[in-house]
């Protein structure tokens, strides 16, 4: 199974893209977690199939109403990815 590190920028924080973004995962299928960085951007790690995961990067671009996305940074991610999605604390 992929498992990607998501790095998103832009207008993603005080808009509820976290929560927005843990119930869009859910519903694809989606496991892994997601949180707030102090820089402004919100932190993603996502494991799926391919198909899922390139599904969640559409709908992570258009994001919840009130965000703007500018760019999702991805990355090959070595870790294990938890079951379910979790949101995690600022890091």
């Amino acid at each position: 199974m992929p498992i990607f590190r998501l790095l998103i920028k832009g207008r993603v924080q005080g808009v509820g893209y976290r929560i927005w973004l843990q119930q869009e995962a859910i519903r694809i299928g989606l496991t892994g977690w997601v949180r707030n960085r102090r820089d402004g951007s919100v932190e993603a790690v996502v494991g799926g199939q391919r198909d899922q995961i390139e599904a969640a990067l559409v709908a992570m671009r258009a994001g919840p109403p009130g965000s703007r996305v500018d760019d999702i940074a991805l990355h090959d991610h070595a870790g294990a990815v938890p079951q379910g999605f979790s949101i995690l604390p600022t890091a």
